[in-house]
């Protein structure tokens, strides 16, 4: 590694990603924050229903609303997690930050061509499609919150404990190709659920646990050795647990 250096994170921002980027900006120099806008949740809601139906769609959109409004009773628990872990969830100052439209917009894909990374890595952005994947000419990296294979897509810390599968709660480093946590496996972290955990604190709590591996695959990926992992997991996709499936297991199985 040399004082050139360069990476490049894309995210969308948010508590954990910043947690992951904090510390690989502790490691490496020349790291770059690319910020992408938000996507909108009529076309993410659309999308979604196309691939599993507005009924199921319906149901994970009052998830997701009841975990905007509940996270005011999440403040305690995260307060807790930062100051034990020593994380920090707001993006450093001193990090450099461009924003673009999205991770898949021109404007991100110029920037890239132009900074001629050695390493782009994602924590929590929109999937990169096969145009953008084309375009960069570097390792490209995601990092997960959830054990790949079983626990792609979202919610994995939630799935797991749900599921009573607390061996496999923690998280993900991976490169990326067009499906969704399907790339290569690189690094993961077996977490410990707390049993404080909800499906609002799960993400924050794995973030400041696994840091490591996301310094790891970086460093990996710069000296050339990144090493792809097997795993006998079945591959699944996971969504957001429609309200009917949340509340049933939250009354029930106290696994909020």
């Amino acid at each position: 590694m040399t004082s050139q250096t360069k990476i490049i994170v894309i995210t969308a921002g948010g508590a954990y990603a910043w947690i992951i980027v904090n510390a690989l900006a502790e490691r490496f120099g020349g790291l770059e924050v690319v910020l992408e806008q938000p996507e909108s949740k009529s076309v993410f809601l659309k999308r979604r229903a196309k691939k599993i139906g507005w009924l199921e769609t319906a149901g994970q959109f009052g998830t997701m609303v009841i975990s905007r409004f509940g996270k005011r009773f999440a403040k305690a628990r995260t307060k807790e997690i930062l100051e034990s872990s020593g994380s920090q969830a707001e993006l450093s100052p001193k990090i450099p930050v461009t924003h673009v439209s999205s991770a898949n917009g021109t404007d991100c894909l110029e920037f890239i061509a132009a900074s001629k990374p050695d390493v782009v890595f994602l924590a929590g952005c929109r999937m990169l499609t096969k145009a953008t994947l084309a375009a960069i000419d570097c390792p490209v990296l995601n990092y997960h919150s959830g054990i790949n294979p079983k626990y792609r897509g979202l919610a994995g810390g939630w799935w797991a404990r749900a599921t009573g599968d607390h061996g496999n709660y923690g998280t993900t480093v991976h490169l990326v190709d067009a499906g969704v946590d399907t790339g290569g496996t690189l690094y993961q972290a077996f977490l410990t659920p707390d049993p404080r955990e909800t499906l609002l604190t799960d993400s924050l709590a794995m973030a400041a646990g696994s840091r490591e591996i996301a310094v790891s695959a970086v460093e990996d990926a710069l000296s050339g050795n990144l090493q792809i992992r097997s795993s006998d997991l079945p591959s699944v996709q996971r969504f957001h647990p429609p309200v009917w499936t949340y509340l049933m297991t939250g009354f029930f199985k106290r696994v909020w």
